[in-house]
């Protein structure tokens, strides 16, 4: 009798237990890297874009490079409001760069989290990053991602961790923002980017044609809330 009342005692206490556990040991942790630019083989997962596949002359390149703090990514070029004489693609806006995450193997959640965080060391300029999640928009043919844009501010010559609310990214089509209630779906994010415009951008950041450079040393999302 006495056995079998240790055993009730012992089955009652094993499930006190797991009632008690904290709803915070089922949480995720409160930040999670996507990208960390300390490797060459960073390097592999991104790819690079500018106007000079419509006949632009902008330039740009990234790299991992040795510092006396580590190995960083560096993000440089040149941004022209030139074209080639002769293109034949009747492009309106030439002067932008960017570099593009290859896409994800199947997708990542961020579910879990609100913020996108990005420690960077710049030139003043502003810069704009991009989020992409599954298709919502068809165009005859062929599919597009989802994307969400929201400026970065890079202040010149210091290290600077951005933190920027998933909330602020807004719906873009084509690189214009799309007037529409849509909303972020953060659990299916299927590949990011960080570009540069030498026109637009937010007030006091360096605009206009010329040479750009970033250092990045991650990304990250975060829980702020």
């Amino acid at each position: 009798m006495s056995r079998l009342r240790g055993l009730l005692q012992a089955s009652l206490n094993a499930t006190k237990k797991a009632l008690a556990w904290n709803v915070d040991d089922l949480m995720p942790p409160a930040e999670r890297y996507i990208f960390n630019f300390n490797s060459k083989e960073e390097l592999k997962k991104w790819h690079l874009y500018s106007d000079s596949e419509y006949g632009g002359l902008s330039s740009a390149s990234l790299e991992i490079t040795e510092f006396e703090n580590g190995l960083k990514g560096v993000f440089a070029g040149n941004l022209s409001l030139d074209v080639t004489e002769g293109t034949k693609w009747n492009i309106t806006r030439s002067g932008f760069c960017g570099m593009r995450s290859k896409k994800f193997d199947g997708f990542i959640d961020l579910d879990s989290y609100d913020t996108i965080a990005m420690k960077l060391k710049g030139d003043g300029r502003s810069y704009i990053s991009t989020i992409y999640t599954e298709n919502w928009v068809n165009s005859p043919g062929q599919e597009e991602d989802n994307s969400w844009q929201a400026f970065v501010f890079v202040p010149k010559d210091n290290w600077y961790i951005t933190k920027i609310p998933l909330a602020r990214y807004l719906p873009t089509w084509r690189g214009n923002v799309i007037d529409a209630q849509l909303e972020m779906n953060p659990s299916r994010i299927v590949g990011m980017s960080l570009s540069v415009n030498a026109e637009g951008g937010v007030p006091g950041a360096t605009s206009g044609p010329g040479d750009f450079r970033v250092e990045l040393d991650w990304i990250k999302a975060l829980r702020a809330e």
